[in-house]
């Protein structure tokens, strides 16, 4: 059982990230649709494609996610440096390097979004896979 402390310590966290991420957005609906899809992500949904997410959002459509998604204008250098100095104040130094390293998930379908045939480490083969890249530290 999860302790009510840990629950309300994460969404005080939660609205901090919704903060900082904040002045990324000019408009106030993108800015309230980006932290509500960040709280669906976070959520016990079972499945998290744009269907079910807009579910649990409380939308009846994935449009208005996929519209901030794909076309509302936002500062992508201050979300970088956002996350730069996120990852610094939580888990690093202002000298630290970052490593990327790719990781692929063997999947037996192409609907996934990522999906296709290519080549994976995990596999040692070309294989149906989802390769993303996975952050080290160092």
């Amino acid at each position: 059982m999860v302790e009510t402390d840990g629950v309300l310590a994460w969404r005080d966290e939660l609205e901090v990230l919704k903060q900082r991420l904040g002045p990324l957005f000019v408009r106030p609906e993108p800015r309230r649709q980006t932290g509500l899809y960040l709280e669906a992500l976070l959520s016990g949904a079972q499945r998290k494609n744009g269907w079910q997410l807009a579910e649990q959002i409380g939308d009846a459509r994935p449009w208005r996610t996929q519209r901030v998604l794909s076309h509302v204008q936002w500062d992508q250098d201050a979300a970088r440096d956002l996350c730069r100095d996120d990852v610094i104040e939580h888990i690093g130094s202002a000298d630290g390097v970052l490593v990327a390293d790719e990781l692929g998930f063997l999947k037996k379908g192409t609907h996934s979004a990522g999906v296709a045939r290519q080549d994976s480490g995990t596999a040692g083969r070309i294989e149906n896979s989802d390769v993303r890249c996975q952050p080290l530290y160092a």
